[in-house]
C-alpha cells in the first residue's frame, strides 16, 4: 500500500493505493463503490487480467483515503484526475463499481467498465419516500438530533463532511455524462440487482453510442463472484474494434 498526497482546492487529500503487476505496460484502474474499498476491488479481480497494471484506489473519505470536506462527484473526478498524472498512470481502462462507475465515466478512459453502475435515477419505494418526508419535517421542528434513524444505511455512522457528500453524490442523474463519453464502453449489470437494475444498464446502453451490455446472475454485488467473468469480457472488449 502506497499513500500520495494532492492539494485540491486548498485541501490536501491523502490518497491510498496498490499497484499489481507493476511492470505492465497497460494500466487499468478499479474504483470501488460507495461504503467500500480498494481491498474489496483487490479481492474481486487481483487473480485476474495478469498481464495488465491494476491500481486499487481508496476514494477520498473511504478505506485508507482521508476526506475533510464535502465534495460532489465531479470534485472526485478532478481529484482522481490529478492523482492519476501525479502517479504516473495512463487511463487505458477503467472500472468503476457502483458510485465509483460515474467517478470512472469522468475519466473519460480508452475503455470505460460500468460494473452495476450509479448515474440513472431509481424511483424510491414508497417507505423511503415517507421517511424523506417524515425528516423534513422533524427538521422544521428542530429535531434534527434523531437523523440516525432516518438516514439510509449507508450513510450511518459518517462524518459530516461525508454525510454531505453522501447527500451531493445520491441523487444525481448522470444521463448527460454518460451521453458524452465518447470512448469504448462495456456495462455489466445483474439480473437481480434493486440498487441499479438491469434496466438502467439498458439505459445507459442507449446513452453510450459504442457500448455493450452484458447481464450476470446475481445481485448488486455480483462481481465477488463473477470477476473472472468480468475480466473475460474486458478481454473481449478489447480485441473487438
Amino acid at each position: 500500500m502506497a499513500l500520495k498526497s494532492i492539494l485540491y482546492h486548498g485541501n490536501t487529500f491523502n490518497i491510498s493505493y496498490e499497484i499489481l503487476n507493476p511492470t505492465s505496460n497497460t494500466d487499468i484502474v478499479f474504483l470501488h463503490g460507495w461504503g467500500s474499498s480498494k481491498a474489496l476491488m483487490k479481492q474481486a479481480f487481483g487473480k485476474t487480467l495478469p498481464a495488465f497494471r491494476h491500481i486499487y484506489i481508496d476514494l477520498p473519505g473511504f478505506g485508507a483515503s482521508n476526506c475533510d470536506t464535502a465534495l460532489t462527484t465531479h470534485q472526485y473526478g478532478e481529484i482522481l484526475k490529478l492523482f492519476l498524472a501525479e502517479i504516473g498512470v495512463k487511463k487505458n481502462i477503467v472500472l468503476g463499481h457502483s458510485f465509483g462507475g460515474k467517478v470512472a465515466t469522468l475519466l473519460n478512459p480508452n475503455l470505460l467498465v460500468l460494473v452495476a453502475s450509479a448515474g440513472i435515477l431509481v424511483p424510491k419505494p414508497f417507505k423511503i419516500r415517507a421517511k424523506i418526508a417524515s425528516f423534513k419535517i422533524l427538521k422544521l421542528t428542530g429535531l434534527t438530533a434523531l437523523r440516525r434513524f432516518f438516514v439510509a444505511p449507508d450513510a450511518q455512522n459518517m462524518s459530516e463532511e461525508m454525510y454531505q457528500t453522501f447527500k451531493n453524490v445520491v441523487n444525481e442523474d448522470f444521463s448527460d455524462s454518460f451521453k458524452n463519453f465518447r470512448g469504448k464502453a462495456l456495462l455489466c449489470f445483474a439480473k437481480k440487482d434493486t440498487a441499479t437494475p438491469l434496466w438502467t444498464g439498458e439505459v445507459i446502453q442507449t446513452l453510450i453510442p459504442d457500448s455493450r451490455l452484458v447481464a450476470f446472475e446475481g445481485d448488486h454485488y455480483f462481481l465477488f463472484g463473477e470477476g473472472a467473468k468480468i475480466a473475460d469480457e474486458i478481454e473481449q472488449s478489447l480485441k473487438e474494434k
